[in-house]
């Protein structure tokens, strides 16, 4: 699941997954709060994958209980309809500040799904220090 994608969410609170995602998402799918104020939107075999790591973390840490109430807690099975399209409930929205326009980015294993002025704001920034990124990322072999 890669690419950027521009939609538009309904007046009944719904967004399409672009069709060539689909079949990767399946017919249901956990949306969920995720970092950097969007939402993530992971297929259920990849979301059994990322909860098994966030349950390792250590509970006597104030940071891992945090991160785990607002992932875990925050989550919500979605069903795409025959369209394609889910329900975003409305304390998700109101937490990735959706409004009528958003951006749903592939991230191989989740999609993230973005207001659409948001996102062009995160782009400008981190485009502006993608060197600087690079160079951390090959101190750790990554680049």
């Amino acid at each position: 699941m890669i690419g950027e994608y521009n939609h538009i969410i309904d007046p009944k609170k719904r967004i399409a997954i672009p069709s060539r995602l689909r079949k990767e998402v399946g017919e249901k799918a956990i949306l969920t709060r995720g970092l950097d104020q969007c939402l993530s939107l992971f297929p259920l075999s990849e979301w059994e994958k990322y909860t098994s790591q966030l349950t390792k973390l250590p509970m006597g840490k104030g940071d891992a209980r945090t991160l785990n109430r607002m992932i875990l807690g925050g989550a919500v099975e979605v069903e795409l309809d025959s369209l394609g399209r889910i329900l975003i409930p409305d304390y998700l929205r109101q937490f990735a500040g959706l409004k009528q326009r958003a951006v749903i980015a592939g991230l191989y294993n989740r999609l993230e799904i973005w207001d659409e002025e948001r996102w062009n704001a995160y782009k400008i920034e981190a485009e502006k220090n993608q060197d600087m990124i690079a160079e951390k990322l090959s101190e750790l072999g990554l680049y």
